[in-house]
């Protein structure tokens, strides 16, 4: 494994409007690690993956995310993406007009700034397709629209494979998906890993995509702060007990 750092979060503070969410974390994700970061709903998770990636709903009050030995929280969410920053969405949005193929091809040129040969792009993503499980009538229907939840989320892994980010955050992939659309997801995340050195954090408030993973490093939030940190076994632990024992840290 790769000890590189890639990301390095130092006291970190960010407001939803008025309303202090996160309030100091500290948190640091080498190259070739999987960090899983542990939480009850509504504990700032999803907030800091979106303040990883420069949503603008979100305001930074202290503090700094380097990148790849670079602070870069003026800059823009295409630039992060730009730079190989990836986000996978609880609740991923509907694109109506644009296929799955288009928006993928597009992301990928927009990342890359070259075009991409069509040809290569299409036998690229029928094997990422079949990895996923994932039909192949799905890369021409329109992004996201009437698709399921596990569907969603299929399609975010895919983005994710074609794109081969640095730095992945999924944001609840586990969320709402039944025992088999986890066993995809999960088989899509080790064929990154198998084929990139880059990070993960994984944010959950669930534990079954954590059942199949490999884990380096888990965090628990509680209340906008990371209160405990540890190896695979602090996944374990939660899986066991839940967070009752560490809301009064």
């Amino acid at each position: 494994m790769n000890s590189e750092k890639l990301l390095d979060i130092r006291g970190l503070k960010v407001n939803a409007g008025e309303t202090e969410i996160l309030k100091g974390i500290d948190l640091s994700v080498g190259r070739g690690e999987v960090h899983v970061l542990m939480g009850p709903n509504g504990t700032g998770k999803s907030t800091l993956g979106c303040t990883i990636m420069g949503s603008e709903e979100y305001t930074v009050t202290g503090g700094e995310i380097i990148y790849k030995g670079k602070s870069i929280n003026d800059m823009s969410v295409s630039d992060r993406a730009k730079e190989g920053i990836f986000l996978s969405f609880q609740n991923p949005i509907e694109i109506p007009g644009i296929s799955v193929s288009s928006f993928i091809r597009s992301a990928l040129e927009a990342k890359t700034g070259n075009r991409v040969r069509l040809s290569t792009f299409k036998k690229e993503l029928a094997q990422k397709m079949e990895i996923l499980n994932m039909d192949s009538s799905y890369a021409s229907r329109d992004l996201n629209v009437g698709f399921s939840g596990g569907e969603k989320k299929k399609t975010e892994i895919l983005q994710m494979l074609m794109l081969n980010p640095e730095l992945v955050i999924l944001d609840e992939t586990d969320s709402g998906l039944d025992v088999d659309a986890v066993r995809t997801v999960s088989q899509g995340i080790a064929e990154y890993k198998k084929n990139s050195d880059g990070g993960l954090l994984i944010i959950t408030h669930a534990t079954k995509i954590l059942q199949s993973l490999s884990v380096d490093h888990a965090h628990v939030m509680v209340n906008g702060v990371i209160v405990k940190s540890g190896g695979p076994e602090l996944v374990d632990e939660v899986i066991e007990n839940g967070f009752s024992e560490y809301e009064n840290e």
